[in-house]
């Protein structure tokens, strides 16, 4: 997959308070570089834990859920975009269906 923006993910773990999540958000990050998902129950088979939402929209939890990371797929040109990544608290504030 190619992810965008590695850049939202740095700047996360850069701020204070959230410096443990660079080493789950970099395994996260090589493991979704090198994914070859072309569909929905793929990323399932991988990650049984993400969670499916509408429009390619999927939640995965980051750091033993301790955060949330919401991406929107695009499958079939294998381009994944980071769209949140916040704290578990945070993220129960949003709708990730339309973040």
């Amino acid at each position: 997959m190619r992810v965008i923006a590695k850049r939202t993910l740095r700047r996360f773990w850069e701020q204070p308070g959230h410096e443990d999540a660079e080493a789950p958000l970099q395994a996260w990050h090589a493991l979704a570089c090198r994914a070859t998902w072309s569909s929905p129950a793929e990323l399932k088979r991988d990650l049984r834990h993400a969670s499916l939402l509408w429009d390619s929209r999927v939640v995965f939890n980051i750091a033993g859920n301790k955060y949330r990371l919401v991406a929107r797929i695009d499958y079939r040109h294998h381009i994944l975009i980071v769209r949140f990544v916040e704290t578990h608290r945070d993220y129960d504030r949003i709708d990730a269906e339309t973040i």
